[in-house]
């Protein structure tokens, strides 16, 4: 099985890189649509701004090769961070940026989305309730649902139907959507130590 990092120079490859390997995979960095074509299975990782994250997927041809893998031919892909983020329709981060359009719905900053006291960006530990048939990715006792967060914006759906967990910050938030052979984590899974190594084992062996 092939797995491919997405390298769009939004940093944080060696770390995933590395949280695969101990859940038991060699995964290879895709730099190129051909890369990215010749993988089986691919993570979107990312921190930093959303805008200009979107428009180097776009100008390097890495967002259609992204469609052509999972959205025409159904390979798994996991999203983290900043790369559920540009699943969205809308970037709302310095200013108005489309994303990848494949979840009607845009990305805003907490304040927006109703955190008003809690502390902006949201960083630590925090607990992620399952949804529905997503369950299988959070297989444990609630204490092994507990994950690393580290972000200013979120993600707000239209279709309700994509979200498969949920984060309390002083209002619920999206912490994990599912959306065909999408899935993707608001939360750094490399970064959950055993919590994290339990979900990228089960994203490993998912079979949608």
């Amino acid at each position: 099985m092939k797995v491919a990092i997405i390298d769009y120079g939004a940093g944080n490859i060696e770390s995933v890189r590395n949280a695969l390997l101990a859940a038991g995979a060699r995964a290879t960095v895709a730099r190129d649509p051909e890369a990215v074509l010749a993988a089986d299975r691919l993570v979107l990782p990312g921190v930093g701004a959303a805008g200009p994250a979107a428009e180097r997927l776009e100008r390097s041809g890495l967002s259609e090769a992204m469609v052509d893998a999972v959205r025409r031919k159904g390979r798994p892909m996991l999203g983290i961070c900043l790369g559920m983020e540009l699943l969205a329709e809308q970037l709302l981060e310095f200013g108005r940026t489309p994303g990848l359009g494949w979840l009607a719905g845009e990305v805003v900053h907490l304040r927006d989305a109703g955190v008003r006291r809690a502390r902006v960006p949201h960083v630590g530990w925090n607990t992620a309730e399952p949804i529905g048939e997503v369950r299988r990715f959070f297989e444990a006792p609630e204490r092994m649902r507990t994950f690393y967060f580290c972000h200013s914006y979120t993600l707000v759906l239209r279709d309700e139907g994509a979200v498969a967990a949920r984060t309390e910050y002083e209002t619920p938030l999206v912490a994990a959507v599912l959306d065909g052979t999408v899935f993707a984590t608001q939360f750094h899974p490399e970064k959950s130590q055993i919590n994290g190594q339990r979900l990228l084992r089960a994203f490993l062996t998912w079979a949608p």
